[in-house]
């Protein structure tokens, strides 16, 4: 969420950002600006008014000790008629910051500077590619009949437990995953971060903390009877970890990882380009998360961006890495990285991490600030990574590595699998 004085003081830049985004409802700049000066007015007929309040019950006080009962009695008629306004204030104070509050949330972070101009994937920048893309046989299959022929993945099963979207891994499949998650979690602890396991569900308030909620899209599974809600990655209760705080400088950075299910409802998502793991309700991630002072923040983008390319190097898989442009970031992101594997079966590139930073959006909304050299009370930067995503990254392994023989195992994954080839 954008600070109000961020608002005030850069009316044009933050429309201009907007604008690069492509978003529409520009108005709503002007109706914060109006709302906030209302609130800012209010406020301060509220706190005038309340210290005449007590300097009144002071007099009060004080003619009654000195036996000026009447005068004390016809003081106290006023100050009953005081309480009146003072809660009226109150009243349009909590209004008018309820309608400004439900306005901000709908205004998306702003774009850094070096986000590229666009409105839709296509626009994206591709800043870095890495790896051989193998060439294949004829005889070459895509991952999910590789998972049917070796009985890794059964997509079928999942089906008649859940539904679709709600895989079965089975033997080496799942031992495959098992590996992956480790090892993933192995290579972030040893670059520094720290391991948190975190719960599943969260409550409202982390959903709105790191701005799944609102949830436009309606991309959350919700329990009902309990209003919590599924994660949709581990970056929301990771992050939320530290809502509501006031850190020292000395505590940051701070750099978590974990791994976590994560669950996404991907209402409208069918068609071939979701088949096997391309799309799923419930799948595995690890993921890395950094509290930042914000001079450092964009070092430490470059870092989480070096680290996950360190990873897919090890793993020998062939990707590339694009800059998003302003029409395709994630509602709280200033700047974002995709990652994309290339899926040699069905030739086409598949998302498999998104590493971004928030800036002071989501430490607005989590209110999370720390006291800096000076003591003075500044908002951190927020950042998080998939470090690594797993459906996607089998769905490259499997896909890359076929041979006649079998699927062959990275060397880097073997001490976490137990063997080297699929067959």
């Amino acid at each position: 969420m954008l600070a109000l004085q961020y608002i005030r003081e850069n009316k044009d830049s933050v429309i201009k950002g907007l604008e690069k985004r492509g978003f529409k409802s520009l108005d709503l700049i002007d109706k914060i600006i109006d709302l906030d000066q209302q609130r800012r007015s209010i406020q301060t007929k509220l706190d005038s008014h309340l210290s005449d309040s007590n300097q009144m019950a002071k007099e009060i006080g004080n003619l009654f000790k000195s036996g000026e009962t009447d005068k004390a009695n016809s003081l106290k008629e006023k100050s009953t008629a005081a309480k009146e306004l003072t809660k009226q204030l109150q009243e349009q104070l909590q209004k008018v910051s309820s309608e400004l509050l439900e306005l901000r949330t709908q205004i998306p972070n702003i774009p850094d500077q070096s986000v590229p101009t666009g409105n839709t994937e296509e626009d994206n920048e591709e800043v870095f590619r890495a790896g051989e893309i193998p060439e294949l046989d004829s005889k070459a299959l895509p991952h999910w009949d590789l998972a049917s022929k070796y009985d890794l993945i059964d997509f079928e099963l999942g089906n008649k437990i859940t539904g679709a979207g709600f895989p079965v891994y089975k033997g080496k499949g799942a031992r495959l995953q098992r590996g992956l998650i480790n090892y993933f979690l192995d290579r972030n602890t040893a670059a520094g971060y720290k391991e948190v396991q975190v719960p599943h569900l969260v409550n409202e308030d982390s959903g709105f903390g790191t701005g799944q909620l609102p949830d436009k899209e309606g991309q959350m599974y919700h329990v009902q009877n309990d209003n919590l809600y599924l994660i949709p990655t581990a970056e929301v209760p990771i992050t939320n970890l530290y809502r509501n705080s006031l850190l020292n400088v000395s505590q940051l950075p701070i750099a978590l990882t974990g791994y976590t299910p994560c669950f996404r409802r991907e209402a409208g998502s069918y068609g071939a380009h979701v088949r096997g793991l391309n799309r799923l309700h419930q799948f595995d991630k690890v993921e890395i998360v950094r509290i930042e002072e914000p001079q450092n923040a964009m070092n430490a983008l470059d870092s989480m961006v070096d680290h996950v390319k360190s990873i897919l190097n090890e793993l020998s898989l062939p990707y590339r890495v694009l800059k998003l442009c302003g029409g395709d970031l994630g509602f709280t992101s200033a700047l974002t990285y995709d990652f994309e594997v290339y899926s040699t079966a069905q030739k086409r590139w598949l998302e498999i991490s998104s590493v971004s930073t928030f800036n002071s959006f989501q430490a607005e909304r989590l209110q999370l600030r720390y006291k800096d050299k000076e003591g003075r009370k500044q908002s951190v930067h927020t950042l998080n990574g998939s470090s690594l995503a797993l459906p996607r990254v089998i769905a490259g392994l499997l896909e890359n590595f076929q041979t006649e023989e079998g699927i062959k195992i990275p060397e880097v994954l073997v001490p976490y699998t137990g063997f080297d080839l699929i067959n």
